[in-house]
C-alpha cells in the first residue's frame, strides 16, 4: 500500500491544476476584459501562457529537485497533449475555425518555437546557456505577438469587448483576490502533482521521463482543454486558437527554458523520439488547419488518435 499516499497526492495535485489554474486564468481574462485588451491578446498571452502557469511550476519545481527529465517530460507531453488531445477533443464537439492571418502568423510562430525546444534536447543534454537562450526567445516571441494584437486592433481585425453590461459586473479587487488565491492553488497543486508523481514512479518500477510525458503532461493541460471546450462553446474559435498557440509557445519556451537554466544536464533517451514527434504534432495540426481553415471532428478523432499513439510510444519507450 505505499503507492497509496503518492497516488492521493497526485490525484489531488490534478483536482488542483485543473480548477485553481482555470479560475486563476478566469481572473486574469476578466481583468483584461475590464482593462480593454484585444482578444487576440488575451488568447495568445493572457489565457494561453496563463494556462501554461502549472507547467512552469511543475518543471521549475522538477528542475530544482534535479529531475530534469520530468521537466523536460512535462514540457514535451504538453504541447503534444495541447495540438492532439485539447484541438482533437475540441475539434470533436465543434468545428473549429479560426481566421487565417492569425492561424498562419501565430501558427509558424509556435512551430519554430517547437522546432527550437527539439534541437535544444536532440542531443539529449539541455545546457544553461539553451536554456538561456530559450527564454530570450521567449521574450521576443511576447514581444512579436504583443505587437501583432496590436497592428490588428488598429485594423479593426480584433477590436476588445464593449459590453458594458457584462464589464460592468467585473470587481477589480475581486478579481485580483480570486487570481491570487488561484495562483497559490496551483502552485500547490503543482507540488502535489511532482512529489506524488515521482513517488508514484518509484512504486510501480516506471521511470520519471515516461510520467512526465503522460500523466504529469496530460494533469497540467487540463486548464487548456477546459479553456478551450468552453472557448468553443461560447464561439470564441480565435481565443482557442491563441490558448494552444501560447501554451506551446510558453511551454517550449519559457518552461524548458526555465528548467534547463535551474536543472542543467542529461535527459532519457527517449526524449530524441519525443522531440520529434512533438514537432510531427505541431506540423500536422498546422496543416489540417491551414488546409480547410478549420478542424473538423474526423481530423479531431485523427488528432485524439495521434495523442493515444504518443502514450504507448512513450511507454514502450
Amino acid at each position: 500500500m505505499g503507492w497509496l499516499l503518492p497516488a492521493v497526492m497526485l490525484l489531488g495535485g490534478l483536482v488542483l491544476l485543473a480548477t485553481a489554474a482555470d479560475r486563476f486564468v478566469l481572473a486574469a481574462a476578466r481583468l483584461s476584459k475590464l482593462w480593454g485588451v484585444s482578444p487576440i491578446l488575451i488568447g495568445a498571452l493572457v489565457v494561453g501562457m496563463g494556462t501554461s502557469s502549472p507547467e512552469l511550476l511543475v518543471s521549475v519545481l522538477a528542475a530544482i529537485s534535479g529531475e530534469v527529465d520530468l521537466a523536460i517530460g512535462n514540457a514535451v507531453g504538453s504541447n503534444v497533449a495541447n495540438v492532439t488531445l485539447v484541438l482533437g477533443a475540441t475539434a470533436v464537439l465543434a468545428p473549429l475555425t479560426g481566421n487565417l492571418r492569425v492561424l498562419q502568423r501565430e501558427g509558424i510562430l509556435m512551430f519554430v518555437a517547437v522546432c527550437g525546444f527539439a534541437a535544444a534536447i536532440y542531443d539529449l543534454e539541455l545546457q544553461r546557456y539553451e536554456g538561456i537562450a530559450l527564454l530570450g526567445s521567449m521574450a521576443f516571441a511576447a514581444l512579436l505577438v504583443v505587437r501583432w494584437a496590436r497592428a490588428d486592433q488598429r485594423a479593426g481585425l480584433a477590436m476588445p469587448d464593449d459590453d458594458d453590461a457584462s464589464i460592468a459586473e467585473i470587481s477589480r479587487n475581486r478579481e485580483l483576490g480570486m487570481g491570487l488565491l488561484a495562483l497559490a492553488l496551483t502552485l500547490l497543486g503543482a507540488e502535489l502533482l511532482v512529489r506524488g508523481g515521482t513517488d508514484l514512479a518509484d512504486q510501480i518500477g516506471v521511470d520519471s521521463a515516461f510520467v512526465g510525458l503522460t500523466l504529469v503532461a496530460v494533469g497540467t493541460s487540463l486548464p487548456e482543454l477546459a479553456t478551450s471546450i468552453a472557448g468553443v462553446r461560447r464561439g470564441e474559435h480565435d481565443m482557442v486558437i491563441g490558448n494552444v498557440v501560447g501554451s506551446n509557445l510558453f511551454n517550449a519556451l519559457a518552461v524548458a527554458g526555465v528548467a534547463g537554466t535551474l536543472g542543467p544536464g542529461s535527459v532519457d533517451s527517449g526524449f530524441r523520439l519525443a522531440s520529434m514527434v512533438m514537432v510531427g504534432c505541431a506540423a500536422l495540426a498546422g496543416v489540417l488547419a491551414f488546409t480547410g481553415r478549420e478542424l473538423v471532428r474526423w481530423e479531431g478523432i485523427l488528432l485524439l488518435a495521434g495523442f493515444g499513439g504518443f502514450v504507448y510510444l512513450s511507454y514502450i519507450g
